[in-house]
């Protein structure tokens, strides 16, 4: 016994299986100390702080 499908998926079938795998905007919140965007638990790129921490000392 093989595994086989018993008859032929159309292709609109099959493309609607698909039809849901789309691409989604990155969340996106204010920096507590700047206010610049970024992503969620991630350190800030503009001022390097995370979580109200200096972690990186950023040029200026």
């Amino acid at each position: 016994m093989s595994i086989c499908p018993k008859n032929k998926s159309s292709k609109a079938r099959r493309d609607k299986r698909r039809a849901n795998w789309k691409m989604a905007a990155p969340n996106l919140v204010k920096c507590s100390k700047c206010g610049a965007l970024v992503m969620t638990h991630r350190v800030c790129k503009a001022c390097g702080t995370y979580n109200k921490k200096q972690v990186i000392a950023v040029d200026e």
